[in-house]
């Protein structure tokens, strides 16, 4: 049986002062969200199954709907881990405002757990795309999830997420884009944040939400 949660404790990146200063040398539009949101930073780490299971809740939602929902499940779960979402019933999940769907795609995550199909002291090891294809072995999790894995536990420092709205509605208000926008023109303009995009992304969800985005 796999070890069910991270030795992880929450953390920030240590790389982040100088991908600020990286990114305001390349992009001037960043420069006015770095001194919006001056001492905030992204933090990481913690549970691993937390991370993946409050991304398969946040799918597809607010952050404040996703955020009332997680806080349901703990109140009812108290800690939210593989073996408590497995002992409580489809209805319980279900009144704390998970859809049918969402609760299948939750409890498979569980048992990928407690079988051991996913083991996340392997993760700090292994490239990116290893880490998503390992990840997207789990009904409901795509590449969306496995990339906020990567960015919310992992604290992978070049991560750029092309699916997400909330990045897409970031560039376009800060760039002055007209919405929606060809992926592939977001992916080629993202180039001149390499090697922080997940920096990037960051300051550009923060900028729409009266709170940082976590996991």
């Amino acid at each position: 049986m796999t070890q069910l949660t991270s030795p992880r404790i929450k953390t920030s990146p240590d790389y982040w002062p100088e991908a600020i200063d990286a990114l305001a040398r390349n992009d001037l539009a960043l420069v006015g969200l770095f001194n919006a949101y001056q001492g905030e930073c992204l933090t990481g780490g913690g549970d691993a199954f937390c991370t993946l299971a409050n991304s398969i809740v946040g799918q597809q939602i607010s952050v404040k709907a996703a955020d009332s929902i997680w806080k349901r499940l703990e109140s009812r779960l108290g800690h939210v881990n593989p073996e408590r979402v497995l002992v409580t019933s489809v209805d319980d999940l279900r009144a704390d405002g998970l859809s049918s769907r969402k609760v299948e795609y939750l409890t498979d995550l569980a048992r990928h757990f407690i079988d051991g199909r996913i083991d996340p002291v392997h993760f700090d090891e292994m490239e990116d795309e290893a880490v998503i294809q390992r990840l997207t072995d789990v009904r409901g999790i795509g590449r969306w999830t496995a990339e906020m894995f990567l960015i919310f536990h992992l604290l992978r420092q070049d991560v750029l997420p092309l699916d997400d709205i909330g990045l897409q509605r970031g560039v376009a208000r800060h760039y002055g884009w007209e919405y929606p926008f060809p992926l592939k023109r977001l992916e080629q303009f993202a180039e001149r944040w390499r090697p922080y995009r997940t920096v990037a992304t960051w300051f550009l969800w923060r900028s729409l939400d009266p709170v940082p985005v976590a996991y």
